[in-house]
């Protein structure tokens, strides 16, 4: 799942909500889509972290690096 896209991670995290939401999946394979949807949400916040950090230096017109505060 790691190797998953974000927007793909997100995709089948959908998929996996909509088809618990139905109320006709047995418990056993709802616990595993749980499990599943659980790791997709963390792939996807640490590809969110990543992006995260990435974009959290800023570079000003005068080649400075600054970093970004998202609270400010």
């Amino acid at each position: 799942m790691e190797n998953l896209s974000f927007e793909e991670s997100l995709q089948k995290l959908e998929e996996i909500v909509n088809k618990l939401e139905n109320g006709n999946v047995p418990l056993d394979d709802a616990i595993e889509e749980f499990n599943n949807a659980m790791q997709l949400v963390k792939v996807c916040n640490d590809k969110l972290n990543a992006a995260e950090e990435s974009i959290a230096k800023i570079v000003k017109d005068n080649g400075e690096i600054i970093e970004f505060n998202p609270a400010e």
